[in-house]
C-alpha cells in the first residue's frame, strides 16, 4: 500500500494539494482566523505529533472551522480542522488531544494519501479534480473553492476516503500512544469515544457528522478499554488555555439570538458552580457577550474576577480591546503590560500590535512586526500587518514586498510574483532591486518545480 500510494500521491504533491486547499479555504465565512486559537490547537496537535510512534512525512497544522456539529477532519499536507462544535463539546483537553491524536495517526499512516491513491485506480476523479484546479491555481486562473477547497466541501474528502475498519483502529492505537507519551490523560480518548457514540446512538445533530467519516463500532471502544485496563492511572496538568479557547469558540458559534441567551445561561451557571481556571473562563465569556452589547463597565468588571483567579492571553487581548475604548493611548499602555506577561501569545502580539497603530506609533510597530516576523516566520497574518504598517509609513517597495511574502505564505505564488514585481518598479536602490530579481527568479522556480510535479496527473485531470 505505501509503495502504491507514494506513486501515486508523492508527500510534496500531497503537501501542495493541502496548501492550495488551504489558501482558498482561508476565504471561507467558516474559517477562524483568530490567532490564538489556532495557535492552541496546532500547539496541542504539534505537541502528540512529537511522540507519534514513526516520523510523519508532513508537519501538522490544527485550524478551526465555525460549524456546532462535532466534527474534525483531516486534510492532505498535514492540515487538520477542527469544528468548534468539537472543543466546545470536549469536557477535558486530553479529549481534545484524543481526536487530533487520531487524526495525526491517519497523517502518520498516510491513510488519505492511500486513500486517494486508491480511488484514483478507480474513476480517478478525486485526483483530477484536485491537480485540474491546482493547476488553474498555478497558472493564475480560475478559484480553488469552486472546486473542493471550500471548507463545507473539503470535509466530504474524508466522506469519499471512505477509511476502513483496520485503518481506524490504526489510527486509534497510534493515538493513544501519543496522548501517553505526550502527557495528556489516555483514558480522555475513552472518554470521548463514548461521547461520540452517545450522540450518534441518539441521533443527535451534534454527534452525526464525526460517526459518518469515523465509523464507530463497539470493537474500537473494547480495544481502547482493554489498552487502558493493563496501564495505571495518569496525573496531568491541563493547560488552563483549553477553556479560554474552549469559551472563544463557543462564543463564535453562537450566531443566533436564542443561542446567545443559553450561552450566556450556561456561562453564569459554570460562574456560580465551577472553581479555579473553568470559573475564569466563564467569566471571560460573560465580559466577551457584555464587550458585544456595549457594556464596556460590566466586561471590565468579569475581566478584572476573572483575572484574580486565573489570567490567560485571552483576557489579556480583552483588556486591550476594553481599553481601545477608553483611549488609543490606553490601550497602547495595557498592550504593552500583557505583552510583557505573555510573550509567546500570537493573539497578544496581533493586539500589541494593532494598538500601537491605532495610537500613531507605526514606526514602532513595524519594529514590533518585523521582530514577531523573525519569531513566528511561518506565520502570515503577521506580514500582512507589516504591510499595513509599511504602507502607513509610505514605504511602499516595502509593502508589497510583504504582501509577496503572506501570498507565497498562503500558497498563491502568482500573486506573490506579482506583489514583488510591484516592489521592483518602485524601488531605486540598486541592491534591494537585485535581492527582488532574486526573489522573482526564486518564486518562479517554485512555481515551475509545483507544475513537474503535477505532470505525471496532467494525464488524468485532462482526461476527465
Amino acid at each position: 500500500m505505501g509503495a502504491t500510494s507514494a506513486a501515486e500521491l508523492s508527500p510534496a504533491v500531497e503537501h501542495m494539494l493541502g496548501e492550495a486547499i488551504m489558501e482558498q479555504g482561508r476565504h471561507d465565512p467558516t474559517y477562524v482566523a483568530a490567532l490564538d486559537i489556532n495557535q492552541y490547537l496546532t500547539g496541542v496537535g504539534r505537541r502528540l505529533a512529537a511522540h507519534a510512534p514513526q516520523a510523519l512525512s508532513q508537519p501538522i497544522t490544527v485550524f478551526a472551522i465555525r460549524d456546532p456539529s462535532i466534527n474534525a477532519f483531516a486534510l492532505p499536507g498535514g492540515y487538520i480542522g477542527v469544528n468548534s462544535g468539537l472543543v466546545v463539546g470536549a469536557q477535558s483537553e486530553s479529549e481534545l488531544a484524543s481526536v487530533l491524536a487520531h487524526e495525526i495517526g491517519h497523517v502518520m499512516q498516510r491513510h488519505i494519501a492511500r486513500g486517494i491513491a486508491h480511488e484514483s485506480q478507480g474513476t480517478g476523479m478525486m485526483v483530477a479534480s484536485l491537480v485540474g484546479a491546482l493547476l488553474a491555481a498555478l497558472a493564475g486562473q480560475g478559484d480553488l473553492a469552486m472546486g473542493v477547497a471550500a471548507f463545507g466541501q473539503a470535509a466530504t474528502i474524508d466522506r469519499q476516503l471512505g477509511f476502513s475498519r483496520s485503518a481506524e483502529q490504526e489510527a486509534d492505537r497510534a493515538g493513544f500512544q501519543m496522548m501517553r507519551a505526550a502527557g495528556f490523560d489516555p483514558r480522555g480518548m475513552l472518554d470521548m469515544f463514548r461521547r461520540l457514540m452517545n450522540a450518534a446512538s441518539l441521533n443527535e445533530g451534534t454527534g452525526g457528522a464525526y460517526a459518518s467519516t469515523h465509523p464507530l463500532s463497539i470493537q474500537r471502544l473494547s480495544d481502547i478499554e482493554n489498552r487502558l485496563s493493563e496501564l495505571p492511572p495518569v496525573q496531568v496538568r491541563p493547560d488552563p488555555e483549553f477553556w479560554f479557547v474552549r469559551t472563544r469558540l463557543a462564543l463564535l458559534q453562537a450566531v443566533s439570538g436564542d443561542s446567545r441567551r443559553n450561552l450566556q445561561q450556561s456561562l453564569r451557571n459554570e460562574a456560580g458552580t465551577q472553581q479555579g481556571m473553568r470559573k475564569s473562563a466563564a467569566l471571560y465569556g460573560l465580559a466577551m457577550l457584555d464587550r458585544q452589547s456595549g457594556d464596556i463597565a460590566g466586561a471590565r468588571s468579569y475581566v478584572a474576577q476573572a483575572q484574580a483567579l486565573q489570567d490567560s492571553p485571552q483576557l489579556a487581548m480583552l483588556a486591550i480591546q476594553l481599553a481601545a475604548a477608553q483611549s488609543p493611548a490606553a490601550a497602547e499602555e495595557v498592550s504593552a503590560a500583557a505583552w510583557k506577561r505573555w510573550p509567546d501569545s500570537q493573539g497578544v502580539a496581533d493586539g500589541r500590535a494593532h494598538a500601537l497603530q491605532a495610537a500613531g506609533r507605526d514606526q514602532q510597530a513595524v519594529a514590533f512586526l518585523q521582530a514577531r516576523i523573525r519569531q513566528w516566520p511561518d506565520v502570515p497574518e503577521f506580514q500582512k500587518s507589516l504591510a499595513d504598517g509599511l504602507n502607513r509609513l509610505g514605504r511602499m517597495a516595502e509593502a508589497h514586498e510583504a504582501m509577496a511574502s503572506y501570498y507565497e505564505q498562503t500558497g498563491a505564488l502568482p500573486t506573490a510574483v506579482e506583489h514583488l514585481e510591484q516592489a521592483r518598479k518602485l524601488s531605486r536602490d540598486f541592491y534591494v532591486q537585485s535581492k527582488l530579481d532574486a526573489r522573482i527568479r526564486q518564486v518562479r522556480e517554485h512555481l515551475k518545480t509545483q507544475r513537474a510535479l503535477l505532470a505525471p496527473y496532467r494525464n488524468k485531470s485532462d482526461g476527465q
